[in-house]
Parts: C-alpha cells; structure tokens; sequence
C-alpha cells in the first residue's frame, strides 16, 4: 500500500473545499504528523480536528522529533522517494522529488 504523509494547509484546503479526504485517500496508508496536529490545534481548525478525530483508525500518527512541520517532512522523506507528500506548500514542493498530492479545481485531488 502506498504511503502520503498529510500537511496542514492540505488537510485544511480539502475540508475547506467540502472534500472527503479519507474517502479520496482509501487506497493509502494515510501518515500525519504530530506537528501537523499540533499545528490545527494553533490554528483553532475545531472542524478539521473533528474531523480527524472521527477518523482516527484511517490514519497513523508519526512523530518527527522535529519542532518544523517541513523540515520533518523533508528529512522523512528524503530516503524514502515512494511517499507521496500532500501539500500546497510551493517552497516544500519545489524542495522534494517525491511525488506530490494536489487539489485541482478545488474538487479534485490528483498526484503530480
């Protein structure tokens, strides 16, 4: 089963388009960090932790030990160039070869 790792502005994009991301994300091991929850609760994204919360046996939570979100992803990945990154970031984007999830017309996620 292939792997994608969830960043923060992606999951907060998906449920701000209305799109079921663990619907769409099925066939994946679905991997979000720490950080990236840390990061929602911040943010006082109360949907997008709900959200997650209700499910929670559709994702694994990993830790970076890392206090960045994208230097954790950066560093995670970096020998592993099978995982796909779900992000909007450009500047993590343009940083990692690693194949990347994307939302096209905010309805549609797709890999690129």
């Amino acid at each position: 089963m292939k792997k994608i790792i969830l960043d923060t502005n992606f999951i907060v994009s998906c449920i701000r388009n209305k799109i079921d991301l663990f619907e769409e994300l099925v066939e994946y091991e679905v991997l979000i960090p720490k950080q990236v929850l840390n990061e929602l609760k911040k943010l006082n994204a109360e949907l997008a932790l709900k959200i997650l919360e209700r499910n929670k046996k559709s994702f694994r939570v990993i830790d970076f030990k890392k206090r960045y979100v994208d230097k954790g992803i950066i560093n995670y990945v970096k020998e592993k160039p099978e995982i796909i990154i779900a992000t909007l970031d450009g500047e993590l984007k343009n940083k990692l070869k690693n194949p990347k999830m994307i939302i096209r017309n905010r309805k549609k996620l797709t890999i690129e």
